[in-house]
């Protein structure tokens, strides 16, 4: 089986699945990552790449270094603007995202939730989507949206689709790798009791778990499934 995550940003990938990929990666998955956004430009005024040119090789360094974590089979990173990603054609994500998957013929991809506070990371599953649309022949048979601390939870309520998940993976056993990639995008965590800080990030893995009678899990919604 082969698994495509897409995330807009360097450590969404970690933050949304990072426990999932490293248990699938040791069970002989492989795992591809598709980062769309640089990730740094958004907190100046502009969008100035010259300036901010050590923050994005430093994001890109770390998406290297988490993934040698867990096991990851390949990490591209497309640097499209950060939080601007309303700004580039959609159909240019959309190429992108269906290239990737012509490249690699993923069964499962696993992106953001449609409802999320962020806007890149509400393109980022609008892009999936489109470019998995269940064709004859097209090697996408599932999709999941995983949640992002900071962003999921922060979404104010009735302005968009909740988070329900139906499906789960216990990752009671690689939770711990989770834990290490997040140590390399140093510069995106923050201090508790911020939902982006690693404690955090452990107790919703434990609340999860506790939710279907296991120690640690990452929960998804399940949002196309082919058999």
């Amino acid at each position: 089986m082969t698994v495509l995550v897409v995330a807009a940003h360097p450590d969404d990938e970690v933050l949304g699945c990072g426990a999932s990929i490293a248990k699938w990666t040791c069970e002989g998955t492989e795992v591809h990552v598709l980062i769309l956004a640089e990730g740094a430009t958004s907190r100046e005024a502009s969008r100035d790449l010259k300036t901010t040119a050590k923050q994005v090789s430093c994001l890109a360094e770390s998406a290297h270094r988490a993934g040698e974590i867990l096991g990851i089979a390949s990490i591209t990173l497309l640097g499209l603007p950060d939080n601007r990603m309303d700004t580039v054609d959609r159909i240019d994500v959309i190429k992108a995202i269906e290239e990737k998957v012509r490249q690699i013929r993923p069964s499962t991809v696993a992106t953001h939730h449609a409802g999320d506070l962020n806007i890149d990371h509400r393109i980022a599953h609008e892009s999936v989507v489109v470019a998995c649309r269940p064709q004859p022949g097209h090697p996408v048979k599932n999709i999941l949206a995983y949640e992002v601390p900071s962003s999921t939870e922060w979404q104010s309520p009735g302005s968009a689709p909740t988070f329900q998940p139906n499906t789960f993976e216990d990752v009671t056993g690689t939770l711990h790798l989770k834990l290490l990639a997040l140590e390399e995008y140093g510069s995106e965590m923050r201090p508790w009791p911020h939902p982006r800080s690693v404690q955090s990030v452990e107790h919703l893995a434990r609340w999860r778990g506790a939710t279907i009678g296991c120690e640690a899990a990452e929960a998804y919604m399940l949002m196309r499934a082919i058999r």
